[in-house]
């Protein structure tokens, strides 16, 4: 769990921690428990999909 102040995962924010980081994204009333079943299984490696790619550039001359 994210620590109040710190850098949000989910959006460009402070945590405020309202625990959504936290969230089972199979079941929005658990508590993700590290289970993995949110990710697609193959037999011989576990993949996750990547939506976007967000490069820092900020500080860059």
């Amino acid at each position: 769990m994210r620590k109040y102040g710190e850098s949000c995962v989910l959006e460009e924010r402070l945590c405020t921690e309202c625990g959504e980081c936290d969230t089972c994204e199979l079941n929005s009333s658990k508590i993700c428990d590290s289970c993995c079943e949110c990710l697609e299984t193959s037999s011989d490696y576990l993949e996750i999909q990547i939506d976007d790619i967000l490069i820092n550039t900020e500080g860059e001359n």
